[in-house]
């Protein structure tokens, strides 16, 4: 119990502290949700993502990261698809199903979680954190595989019958994502210190903000959600999501032969809550928009449990050193 008390007073408490403070500002003054999401889109995320991937060295463990992420969000696929059809429902809840199941809020909340959990008691040796750098860029992998998909099969499921290919290829092409990945291993290879130069210091502020700004804009969210408890197909959404997805992680993560820092990273980030993303593609295409909504509050009130849990179980299942305080 003071093991599970302390992972909850540590590292949970101070996500729902800030998501708590966003939902509070959501609620008291008219803020702009869309703004608010685009800076997180166009610029915290992408220079999150460029910072930590030009600053660690690219191996074949993260590389290894990267295609664990897309097998996994497959069998989360698979998974949902089958749970949908054993429901009865049809092909429009179907898919909002599936999105609800597949896209978690590896931004939003895995980012800082990982943050949180990798920079406090017992990963700190001699003050300092020397497994946070990996456990972030494992994260990021994960970050890639999830903005892409969001933006492609996300779009795809919610609008089946009536997505234009073209104009979804536009929105993908529009995003920043898609270009900070190259640009950072390009300027890796290239023959040049730009954490020497005088800007430097400039996109280490963004990237640092990113925690707290993804955690106020997912308050800010969540206050516009209705609340209601009662949806039967939507308990079962966050259960296969908050429940399923950790088991799924942890037999690929032994398929794939991941250990240690790496392991856990993967474990913690694969039990967050659905994505904010997925409720706003079923409001744009009209797909299911209450369930939707409702799967994001309901597995991110219930996330603040089974976090602790999964973070407890990934120590004791891939353990590195001495955990417990």
């Amino acid at each position: 119990m003071q093991v599970f008390l302390y992972i909850l007073g540590n590292n949970v408490v101070q996500i729902f502290t800030v998501i708590f403070l966003g939902f509070a500002l959501g609620r008291a003054l008219k803020i702009d949700i869309f703004t608010l999401t685009k800076l997180n889109f166009y610029i915290y995320v992408p220079l999150f993502m460029f910072v930590n991937l030009y600053t660690t060295t690219i191996d074949l463990t993260l590389l290894k990261a990267l295609i664990f992420g897309f097998l996994y969000l497959f069998v989360n696929m698979l998974v949902g698809h089958l749970a949908a059809r054993l429901r009865g429902y049809d092909l429009g809840m179907t898919n909002a199903f599936k999105n609800a199941v597949m896209f978690y809020n590896s931004g939003n909340i895995g980012v800082p979680l990982i943050a949180l959990v990798f920079s406090s008691h017992p990963y700190i040796i001699d003050g300092q954190t020397p497994y946070l750098n990996l456990a972030l860029t494992t994260q990021v992998m994960i970050l890639v595989v999830q903005n892409i998909t969001t933006n492609t099969i996300g779009f795809f499921n919610a609008g089946r019958a009536y997505l234009d290919w073209k104009e979804s290829l536009r929105k993908i092409m529009l995003m920043p994502t898609v270009y900070v990945i190259p640009v950072a291993l390009v300027l890796k290879a290239l023959p040049l210190d730009l954490t020497q130069a005088p800007f430097w210091p400039g996109l280490e502020f963004v990237s640092q903000g990113l925690i707290s700004i993804a955690l106020l804009t997912l308050g800010v969210q969540l206050s516009r959600t209705a609340f209601n408890f009662k949806d039967r197909e939507t308990y079962l959404a966050v259960a296969v999501r908050l429940i399923g997805g950790p088991i799924i992680a942890f037999f690929l993560i032994k398929v794939f032969g991941f250990t240690g820092i790496t392991a856990q990273a993967l474990m913690i980030s694969s039990s967050v809550p659905t994505a904010v993303n997925s409720a706003l593609i079923a409001v744009e295409f009209d797909n299911y928009p209450d369930f939707a909504s409702q799967a994001v509050m309901i597995s991110t009130l219930l996330s603040a449990v089974s976090l602790v849990i999964v973070i407890y179980s990934a120590r004791l299942l891939f353990p590195v050193l001495n955990f417990y305080p």
